[in-house]
């Protein structure tokens, strides 16, 4: 009876004032986004849009050969102890400590494996940027959770900046066009624009939506810039930064004039949006608009391989889609 007591204190000082403790669970710890998204869901100042989640385990392996990554693990796993996150040594035991899932690790190539037992166990997951380390595997990554029923949510922050909230509501009229800019540094393992070009495209996606069929790509050692062309001859650019002063941002073109959106405004908001999702078990992003960004992405690549030539959004997608039907019965039967 004591034991329970004391349980049951511990859930009303950890949950918010109507919710009972919702237990997350961390997969990789060898990117910042792991302790600043279990920092805001312990800050008091943002208890009430909580949700009553709470991060209390987490599985440290990241990224196996991206120096980068590997020498993050033992400061980010010393200080997720220091907020008395338990650290576990295998995605099963996590699983058996925890009600939701979020995959942290800063390499998506590992992500599919990491994200098999989780969806197997039928547990809500988050999976941080990027969804994987290819088009065909985030493809897999979205069969295998249809086919196990398990809602996943996948979004870079740059998404739920306040004025690129605005545009999609529409408070600034149609969208016509738009530009967005972020940086662009490349990590020979992804594909270019999968490692941190995701973030300036998920803004570009955000305020044009999803529909667009083809895009081109003019590169340089220091700068990509990718024109995509939605249905309806809509015109929407990214300008991927290597050299000079990095930064976020955009301009929209609307039926009501010229805005400025796609800055920066922290991690708060997306964390608030995916505890939402962890409460309702519903994206807040449809599924096909995630993959069309990946699918962007991918023909981007291959405008490059092509020597800027323009590539359509249904060819990649088309093939990626016929190689993953191999993966996924593969999956299905491990």
């Amino acid at each position: 009876m004591l034991k329970t007591l004391v349980l049951s204190s511990l859930t009303l000082l950890t949950a918010g004032p109507s919710e009972e403790l919702l237990r997350v669970g961390m997969i990789g710890l060898d990117t910042s986004h792991a302790i600043n998204f279990t920092k805001i869901m312990r800050d008091p100042a943002w208890k009430e849009k909580m949700l009553g989640c709470r991060v209390v385990a987490a599985f440290p392996e990241g990224s196996r050969n991206i120096e980068s990554s590997v020498s993050r693990v033992p400061k980010y796993t010393q200080s997720m102890r220091e907020m008395d996150v338990e650290i576990v040594n295998s995605i099963d035991a996590l699983l058996r400590k925890v009600d939701v899932v979020m995959l942290e690790t800063n390499d998506g190539r590992p992500h599919l494996e990491q994200a098999l037992p989780v969806l197997r166990s039928g547990k809500t997951l988050f999976i941080d940027k990027p969804v994987a380390g290819t088009l065909l595997d985030t493809i897999a990554i979205f069969e295998l959770a249809r086919h196990y029923r398990v809602p996943i949510f996948s979004s870079s922050a740059l998404r739920y900046g306040k004025d690129v909230q605005e545009v999609r509501a529409g408070k600034r009229g149609k969208v016509i066009g738009s530009n967005t800019y972020s940086p662009c540094p490349l990590e020979p393992n992804h594909p270019d624009l999968f490692w941190y070009g995701i973030h300036g495209l998920e803004s570009l996606f955000t305020i044009m939506g999803s529909g667009c069929q083809s895009v081109t790509r003019s590169t340089s050692s220091g700068t990509d810039v990718l024109v995509g062309t939605w249905e309806g001859g809509r015109i929407g650019t990214f300008r991927g930064i290597r050299d000079g002063k990095y930064g976020y941002g955009g301009t929209v073109f609307t039926t009501e004039g010229i805005s400025q959106a796609g800055a920066y405004d922290g991690y708060e908001p997306l964390v608030v949006e995916i505890v939402k999702f962890f409460r309702s078990g519903v994206s807040p992003v449809p599924d096909s608009e995630t993959l069309e960004i990946y699918a962007f992405m991918e023909a981007a690549d291959e405008s490059k391989r092509r020597g800027g030539a323009t590539v359509r959004l249904s060819e990649v997608m088309e093939k990626a889609r016929s190689a993953a039907k191999t993966k996924v019965a593969q999956y299905r039967g491990r």
